[in-house]
């Protein structure tokens, strides 16, 4: 028995001394293997079946959908009328758009003044770094309350206005920490050398920081990214214009809240099955984060073991 318990298992002998290892250390059994792939099997199915649901029912036809009284699983006779329609113009088309702008510009937005708030942070003898780490630790534990928020963003005169949706969330204190922490684990000797050779903080952040922290600086750019693609709440906070609504928000409206979107509001005439349509809106939310997740998924792992543990 090892001193945690665990049932100890001869290895073999090397020098006429045995080695032993722990049980969990032993290639799995048959039974177990087997097991393992029916969990997984379970586990993909539950993940999967909803969202080929979801682009299936979008595909459908009128027919289809009727006879299957809402939802499609395999459909016989796919087609794109619901993707054409809601893309041909309208609220969808004109969401989508604000939605990849705000998500654009807020995440550059985001990256550029994290990256350097962190850098300044982490680098010691900076007059008043530590007064501002604390206040960004603070608000790690105590959020502002709805109703200031409202507040601050009407004094600012950011009511209906897109830099609502930005301005208020700039800076997420948790990447931020992330950041500082990876920043502060880069050997003290690179900082030297390059002032050594004359390089301020500015050359010093691009040449030398920047490099070396593109897979932190990936992920913490993947995690604004869809943070900005995904929220909506404040937009039904800060926007009265439904015209200038981001997809998620038409998202809710139109489909968890089961209303239904008129030709008027698409511009067209002749309406596809709503419920194609819904399923489409859904399909248009999700892809834009299905296509940009794999190109950064290799930094996922890395980048916040890294920045969060190291230091």
């Amino acid at each position: 028995m090892s001193a945690f318990g665990f049932p100890l298992r001869t290895k073999g002998t090397q020098g006429g001394r045995d080695e032993r290892r722990p049980a969990w250390e032993e290639p799995p059994t048959r039974i177990g293997s087997a097991a393992k792939a029916v969990v997984l099997t379970v586990l993909v199915a539950v993940m999967v079946l909803p969202f080929l649901t979801v682009l299936s029912t979008s595909l459908a036809s009128r027919k289809e959908i009727t006879e299957a009284g809402g939802f499609v699983l395999f459909p016989t006779d796919p087609t794109l009328d619901a993707y054409r329609t809601i893309l041909s113009g309208g609220i969808v088309s004109r969401a989508v758009m604000v939605s990849v702008g705000i998500t654009v510009v807020g995440t550059a937005l985001s990256l550029l003044t994290t990256i350097a708030l962190a850098y300044a942070l982490s680098k010691r003898g900076v007059p008043g770094s530590k007064p501002v780490l604390l206040l960004v630790l603070f608000t790690l534990l105590f959020a502002p309350g709805m109703v200031p928020m409202y507040v601050v963003v009407k004094e600012l005169g950011l009511l209906d206005s897109y830099w609502s949706l930005i301005l208020p969330v700039l800076i997420n204190a948790f990447n931020l920490v992330v950041l500082r922490a990876f920043f502060m684990n880069i050997p003290e000797e690179l900082y030297q050398a390059a002032r050594i050779d004359g390089a301020g903080d500015w050359r010093i952040l691009t040449r030398i920081v920047l490099p070396l922290s593109k897979g932190v600086i990936a992920v913490v750019g993947l995690f604004y990214a869809v943070t900005y693609w995904n929220a909506f709440f404040n937009a039904m906070l800060y926007l009265n214009d439904s015209g200038k609504w981001p997809v998620q928000l038409v998202l809710r409206t139109y489909v968890v809240q089961g209303k239904s979107i008129s030709g008027d509001q698409l511009g067209v005439a002749h309406m596809p099955p709503q419920q194609s349509i819904s399923m489409a809106v859904v399909m248009l939310a999700l892809i834009p984060i299905l296509l940009l997740f794999p190109f950064l998924q290799k930094y996922f792992t890395k980048g916040v073991l890294t920045g969060a543990i190291k230091g």
